[in-house]
């Protein structure tokens, strides 16, 4: 259990050295569990279902996190609206929904609250700076009502979009997370790690990192160049990485969204339990002491994390109790050659097969290579139509073609 006493906030711990554990992907767990729709990704649930999402935060909880979340991922107004999604609920009654039941579970335990904002469509759609500021602002309105502990700005493919809602969130007084979706070939105008970094930091983000469309291990490799960016312009910061939980060798600058796969055929590339000791492990050797996941991430893989740092925590997460170290709890089975896997240097080398002799181990991303103010990005709040649908149909048909 984690040690008795005031919580203090995050900037708190990490400047006194300590790891803070994040928690999982809301969306993904939630559209698998029926809470979510795919397409749009809105978390309306936090007001249509909250046992749901409160279930959920419990789960990450007990697995080790030290934040939740807020359920507020892509819960802007003008994405809550967009291509025809209709809504019972308006974008302030989820995001204090979600505020609500986030704090709800954190006070069950040693767990802060995050307030958190995500890229916009207006930006994608080339609204001016004012515009895109005044959506950030209306749900910071939400997150200082409720008084949250800290802010988040996460999932940006456009470090420019980033710094604007770094700057509203700054306003707030808290202490401010920036977490970009990039790798390291930079942001989609090019911006490298390092630079969007030092950006970031300017604007007035405490803590900047990575989250999403990426592996752990592009992840930290990203967050790392980020962290020698702002070593070299003289600059100080803390760092986080909440990476996808799906192995992505194969992508490109576009992240996990480009494969053929995304969103519902990714099974396939979901890591284990042990390839997130590794992770945890990885992160914590470059120098990233705020570590959580975000798409894929269950909270057995948060509970991995918690027990690969155990000893740099000081604890074990409430969850440890139902699994043994390094698979020990396998000495109960009564099959003798699965008691014979209760060992750490079995897992630790074990190569997984897949089970799918037809499939490929890699696949090519899609590249269609378009970013903000391409006509294909501009949204609408009309639901698509058949005439906007048949082209990328056919666009899709001759890429395929063309990669094959």
């Amino acid at each position: 259990m984690a040690p008795a006493g005031a919580k203090r906030n995050i900037l708190e711990r990490l400047d006194a050295g300590e790891i803070v554990i994040g928690d999982g992907g809301f969306v993904f767990a939630l559209e698998k569990r029926g809470y979510v729709k795919a397409g749009p990704w809105t978390p309306e649930a936090a007001a249509e279902h909250p046992e749901a999402v409160r279930q959920l935060h419990r789960e990450f909880l007990r697995a080790g996190s030290n934040v939740m979340q807020t359920f507020t991922f892509y819960a802007s107004d003008d994405k809550l609206e967009n291509r025809g999604n209709a809504q019972r609920f308006t974008g302030a009654q989820i995001n204090e929904a979600a505020c609500d039941l986030a704090r709800e579970v954190a006070n069950e335990g040693d767990a802060m609250v995050a307030g958190g904002v995500s890229q916009t469509p207006s930006y994608l759609s080339c609204k001016s700076e004012a515009e895109v500021k005044g959506i950030f602002k209306r749900q910071l309105n939400v997150f200082v009502k409720k008084n949250v502990d800290f802010m988040i700005a996460e999932y940006f493919e456009h470090v420019e979009e980033a710094e604007w809602a770094v700057q509203v969130l700054k306003t707030s007084g808290k202490p401010v997370c920036a977490s970009l979706c990039i790798g390291p070939d930079g942001d989609l105008n090019g911006v490298s790690p390092g630079d969007c970094a030092v950006r970031l930091v300017k604007a007035g983000a405490n803590i900047v990192g990575i989250n999403c469309h990426f592996d752990p291990m592009i992840c930290v490799k990203t967050v790392k160049m980020m962290k020698e960016g702002v070593e070299r312009a003289g600059l100080k910061a803390h760092y986080m990485v909440q990476p996808l939980a799906y192995h992505t060798p194969d992508c490109n600058c576009q992240g996990f969204i480009d494969l053929p796969e995304f969103p519902f055929g990714l099974e396939p590339r979901i890591m284990t339990r042990w390839d997130m000791h590794k992770y945890a492990r990885e992160a914590f050797n470059v120098g990233i002491r705020f570590i959580g996941g975000c798409c894929g991430f269950e909270p057995y893989h948060i509970r991995a994390v918690a027990e690969e740092l155990a000893t740099e925590r000081g604890y074990l997460p409430a969850a440890s109790v139902k699994h043994g170290n390094w698979g020990a709890g396998l000495e109960m089975h009564t099959k003798p050659w699965v008691r014979a896997r209760a060992r750490r240097d079995y897992w630790e080398k074990l190569k997984p097969a897949s089970g799918r002799p037809k499939c490929p181990a890699m696949s090519t991303p899609d590249s269609w290579g378009v970013t903000k103010g391409h006509a294909d990005l501009m949204q609408h709040k009309e639901a698509t139509s058949l005439d906007e649908l048949k082209p990328l149909f056919e666009k899709a048909k001759a890429n395929k073609v063309l990669f094959s």
